[in-house]
This record gives structure tokens, sequence and C-alpha cells, in this order.
């Protein structure tokens, strides 16, 4: 009779469960996946769409559609949004004021009156101003641009109304639309599915009546910069009055050079082709031709720690437009750094403080002052805007020391910019910057996997 070894089968039951536990880190760490798409300085900013039902008609219903821009800091900027949605069932669109389909869709089976739009999945986009006047409503054609809610909230909300057919004439036999889908203007917005509310209320004019809509239903819709589009839009760069050194955008941060896999990807600022190469965008006029740089970006931002005063310091802040077929309307600039919540004066930007992790005071979104420079200029002379800022020192924490002065998050236009390596920060003068390793979950995971098999195996 054989016997069993115990001390092996412990060992063998030891070596695979440490083995169990390296898979699940291994799984772990490749998984991962970035949270990029929850934007934790803004975390319940959305679009919501409101669709409030007004009144029945023979065949269907007539409703007004409003979409929120509930973002601190995003807005929806020119060509415009363009909503899309699928009937539930065979619904078409009569008539439209404010807005219109791109398509009409096939509509042969009506004789006499010919509806709008027959396409079971409609794409709506917003009139351009100047539109007649019958042809608008309240917060309409303003040629798909919304702004955000801080910045210009009279302008934070977009509006159409249409007449729907071939559809139910009560709450019980209306159906909700489906797959909702938002493109501003492209993609970046992912939406939810539609939800049946309480009916909207509205206030008469002169205050004394409340009247509601007879059914309503709202949509939400969240945005993602990794799905708007796939290279960054912004860097930034750093310089300070204590080091000569000027720390760069990343090289190739939004894209490389290479003409040779991309010929005309960008473009020299004195080359004489540069009439022609913005006017060959034809439809597609509004994807971004840059002048030839390191970094590739349409839009770069640099922050210059400028002077130390006793009790002050002071810093400028420029933004620099590398697209020579963008001029940034409401542009706006968010800034993270510890000593926001003493800040003692800026000029010629407008400033309001905001506070994601609410007692704490580090975030604050900037923009330009109307008339002044809130148009950032596309690229050349003109492509650029800049201001500083004041702050008062907390002696408790104020320190020019690794890299302290320097901003820890930039966003413009509400995209998250690239920033510099932490160890290519100007350091102070006889300070040597510290080289570090560092190490990702994927590399520290496979580091641990060799671990594992030289001891184990």
């Amino acid at each position: 009779m054989g016997f069993f070894n115990l001390s092996s089968i412990s060992g063998s039951i030891s070596r695979l469960t440490s083995f169990t536990i390296l898979l699940v880190v291994l799984v772990f760490c490749c998984s991962f996946s970035s949270t990029e798409a929850y934007d934790s300085l803004d975390p319940t900013g959305n679009i919501t769409i409101k669709w409030d039902i007004m009144q029945w008609t023979p065949d269907g219903y007539v409703a007004v559609v409003t979409m929120y821009n509930f973002q601190q800091y995003r807005h929806i900027q020119a060509p415009g949004w363009k909503l899309g949605w699928t009937w539930a069932k065979k619904e078409v669109i009569w008539s439209m004021v404010g807005a219109q389909t791109t398509e009409q869709g096939d509509c042969s089976r009506y004789k006499g009156n010919i509806p709008h739009c027959c396409k079971k999945d409609p794409t709506v986009v917003d009139l351009l101003p100047g539109t007649p006047y019958n042809m608008q409503i309240a917060n309409c054609c303003k040629g798909g641009v919304i702004n955000s809610w801080v910045q210009d909230p009279p302008n934070a909300l977009s509006s159409f109304q249409v007449s729907v057919g071939a559809a139910g004439t009560s709450n019980k036999t209306v159906k909700v639309p489906k797959n909702f889908t938002l493109r501003a203007p492209g993609p970046g917005y992912t939406c939810g599915i539609a939800k049946v509310v309480k009916s909207s209320q509205f206030l008469s004019s002169d205050g004394r009546r409340v009247t509601q809509a007879l059914m309503t239903w709202n949509v939400t819709c969240t945005y993602s910069q990794f799905l708007s589009q796939k290279t960054p839009t912004c860097c930034v760069s750093l310089s300070s009055f204590y080091n000569d050194t000027i720390v760069p955008c990343p090289t190739c941060t939004c894209g490389c050079q290479n003409n040779k896999t991309q010929p005309g990807s960008c473009v020299e600022g004195d080359s004489p082709y540069l009439a022609s190469a913005i006017a060959s965008g034809g439809k597609n006029n509004y994807a971004p031709l840059v002048q030839c740089t390191t970094h590739m970006c349409p839009v770069r931002v640099h922050w210059h720690v400028k002077l130390n005063y006793k009790e002050y310091w002071r810093v400028k802040v420029t933004i620099t437009n590398f697209n020579y077929r963008m001029n940034y309307t409401q542009w706006n600039l968010v800034a993270q750094h510890p000593n926001f919540d003493n800040l003692t004066q800026i000029f010629s930007f407008n400033y309001k403080p905001l506070t994601p992790y609410q007692a704490i005071n580090d975030t604050a979104m900037l923009w330009g002052v109307k008339f002044y420079n809130d148009l950032l200029m596309q690229a050349g002379p003109l492509g650029n805007v800049q201001s500083e800022l004041l702050f008062r020192k907390d002696q408790a924490t104020f320190t020019f020391d690794k890299g302290w002065a320097f901003p820890r998050r930039v966003y413009f236009n509400g995209d998250n910019c690239v920033m510099p390596p932490p160890d290519a920060y100007p350091w102070l003068p006889n300070a040597t910057p510290q080289q570090a390793v560092v190490l990702t979950l994927p590399v520290m995971a496979f580091v641990a996997s060799l671990a594992f098999l030289i001891t184990y195996v």
C-alpha cells in the first residue's frame, strides 16, 4: 500500500494557490480600463433632452424638444449638434419649427400632404441664425451651438417643435422613441434610454397661471473624451523665471509629422500652399489642419511662473491656437492648482471657482471677456489669448520646489490636456531632479510573473 506525501501535497496546493492569485492579478491588470469618461471636476455634468407633448392631434401629437446643457465648462461648438433616434412604431414627422431633419426619407405611401420626414431613424439639426420668424420658436436657430451653463446660462439650451403623426393619441398609446444619439458635432456622447417622468410645468408670463405638458420623457447623454476623438486635442507647456528651461509639450502628443504616410497632416505657417490647404477641407471643413509642430496639437496652453513677491506670486497663461480651420468662440479653460483658494486678481479673463470637492477650492474656470478676447482666432499672428493671475502666498504650503507652482490638470473646452512628465518640470537652481523609474501596472504584473516562474518552475 502506498503512502501519501502530505508535505508534497501541501506544497502543490500552496503553489496552485499562488498561481491562482497571480493569474487573478494579471487578469486585473490587463483588463484595467480608463475612467476618463467620468469627469471628477464635473461629476454631474450631462446634456438632458426633455420631450414635452403639448397637444394631441388626430393621428399623433405636437411636442417641444429641449436640450439642456448641464455641463459646467463643456459646450457644443460649430457646426453644432445632431440629434437622432429610432421610432418605436411607424411614426412620421409632419412638420418642424426651429429645426429640420437632414433627410426626408421614403414618403411614397402618402398622397396629398407629404410629411416632413418619413425615416424610421431621423436625424435632426438646428436651423441657422437669421431664419424667418415664422419658422422659429424660443431658444432655437443658433446653428446647433449650445454654451455651457456656467459661462453663458441663457444660451445653454436649444429647442425645437415637432408634429408627429401615425403615433398614439393618448398617454397609454404613445410609444417612446428608442436609441437616441447625440453628435456634437462628432461622436463623444452616449445617451441612455428615454424615461417617462412627471409632466413638466410652465409658468405664464404674468406669473399667475401654471400649465403642464400632457406627457414628458427625459433622455440623459454623457460625454467621453475617448469616444470623441482618437488623439488628444490640447497640451500644456511650462516655464518659470527661476529656470531657463522651457518645458515643451511632449513630442507627438496629438500626432506625429509624417509626410510620407500622411501627406498634408500639417502645414508650415509660411507655406505658399496654406490657403489652398485650408480650402481643400470641403465638407469636412472642421477637421483640424494644424501648424507643423513637434506636438501637432490644435491648441497649446502655456503656464509661466512669472514673478515672485514677498506675499504674492504671479503666473502668465497663454493659449495658442495652431488650427488653421477653427476660430474657437466662447472658449474656456479649466485649471486645477491648490493656490486657487487664494487667487487675488486676474487680468483680462473671466473667472469662476469650481468646487467639485465641496470645501476644497482648487479648481478655476477661465474664459474670455465678451467683445475683447472671447474669440480665439485661428493659427496666425492673432491666434492666441493671454492673461496673468496674481496669487497670495499661504506660507504653510507655498513653495517653488518639486513643481508645486505648476497646475495639476488643465482642460480646454472640456477636454483634458496632456501635461509634460513631472520629472521634466523646471527645477529650482542647484536642485537636481531625481530620476525615478515608474512601473505601470502591466509592467509590475510582468515582473511578478517572472519572479514566480523563476521561483517555482
